[in-house]
């Protein structure tokens, strides 16, 4: 079983996407991500915030349903629940460990675990077509997250 983690500033826009996006991968690869489970929250969230609207627009054209997506705020008892967490950010990455040093050996940028540099763009506030910019990012990303989790 691997708990995977992916967090961002509120999880309503980044993190929820991924959340979904990687669970539809999982789910397209069959049997051989049947142990992997995946949740999201955020550094700043507002406890059961929905995703926002460009969010849940953009996921349905993909269909891909977050409309149901709460926000949590990211915890220390989360942070030892799971095996493996991603964040968008260094940032992001920071907070975390300031919070749980500990954890530092599963904290990491979703472009650093790939062996990407950069962060994930905050399309927060912006057009449709930015959430559609950064959900092909993440989709770029998440193939290759598949891929490491299979291996």
């Amino acid at each position: 079983m691997m708990r995977i983690l992916f967090v961002c500033t509120g999880n309503t826009c980044r993190s929820s996407m991924a959340e979904g996006i990687f669970r539809k991968m999982l789910e397209e690869a069959g049997e051989k991500t049947k142990g992997v489970q995946v949740f999201s929250a955020g550094t700043s969230a507002i406890q059961g915030q929905s995703a926002a609207k460009n969010a849940i627009q953009v996921m349905d054209e993909k269909s891909i349903d977050i409309k149901k997506h709460t926000a949590k705020v990211v915890t220390k008892e989360l942070i030892d629940q799971v095996d493996l967490i991603l964040t968008m950010t260094n940032n992001h990455k920071r907070q975390l460990l300031q919070i749980v040093p500990e954890a530092k050996e599963k904290i990491d940028t979703l472009k650093e675990y790939i062996g990407l540099f950069g962060d994930i763009i905050d399309p927060f506030g912006q057009s449709v077509d930015v959430y559609r910019a950064c959900a092909k990012e993440m989709e770029e990303n998440l193939k290759i997250l598949v891929e490491k989790v299979i291996e």
